[in-house]
């Protein structure tokens, strides 16, 4: 049996978390690495996931079963390439509805694909309670929890908060001053290609600010995939 497919849900069941931020961190890690990737856009109204990869990521509407069978059947297939769906807050609860309708967790498993939720939290008790009724519908399913700390800040007590959710582990997000903030948010910059050749009109003190920002992040999912790969060797043995 060889490695299994990764299949990232990006979530949260509130706007304004960083899920589509996530997802393009995730999606740029494995375009800096080299590495064939797919993504999915669940917002058909204005999809910011799928504008900034035009070439990689599909919208895909999953309140109607044409978006439901294109996505669903894709993340299916077990052919090595991760696979990442920036989840709509909007399109959070029917996403899930669906998965478990269609037994798309089991099917997975059998496939060889692994499914894994990086639940972004926020201060409400409402995201608490979603996130442990994930945990009580699939106890098995990884789930990561991601705290983006300028888009949903939990201070002082973000160790407590995030201890509280059912997750095997965290990803954390810190935040950034204005000037990098806005370079991010120029549609053209491909953050995988800024590493190796940052835009020449950019402020040499905003890329090393970037990129002292972005390598934790990419090592963050760089150890997470490592701890993947060595507890399925532990259990083929």
């Amino acid at each position: 049996m060889g490695r299994p497919s990764l299949v990232f849900i990006v979530c949260s069941p509130h706007a304004r978390v960083g899920v589509s931020t996530s997802a393009r961190l995730l999606t740029e890690y494995y375009i800096w690495r080299n590495e064939s990737v797919d993504g999915f856009d669940t917002d058909p109204h204005e999809p910011q996931y799928a504008a900034l990869f035009p070439q990689i990521v599909r919208v895909v509407d999953v309140a109607d079963i044409k978006g439901q069978i294109s996505l669903f059947d894709r993340l299916l297939v077990n052919d090595g390439t991760p696979k990442i769906v920036d989840v709509w807050h909007r399109s959070y609860e029917g996403f899930f509805d669906t998965i478990g309708e269609i037994g798309f967790v089991e099917e997975a498993r059998r496939r060889g694909v692994e499914p894994i939720v990086l639940f972004h939290a926020d201060a409400t008790e409402t995201s608490m309670a979603h996130a442990q009724a994930l945990h009580a519908a699939w106890s098995d399913l990884t789930m990561m929890v991601v705290h983006n700390e300028a888009a949903a800040p939990l201070h002082p007590y973000a160790r407590e908060v995030l201890a509280r959710y059912p997750a095997r582990g965290k990803f954390v997000i810190p935040p950034l001053d204005g000037p990098i903030v806005r370079a991010l948010q120029d549609p053209q910059l491909s953050l995988a290609r800024f590493l190796s050749s940052p835009p020449a009109h950019m402020s040499i003190v905003v890329r090393a600010a970037l990129k002292a920002w972005l390598m934790p992040i990419f090592t963050q999912f760089q150890s997470f995939e490592l701890r993947l790969e060595l507890e399925s060797s532990d259990a083929l043995r």
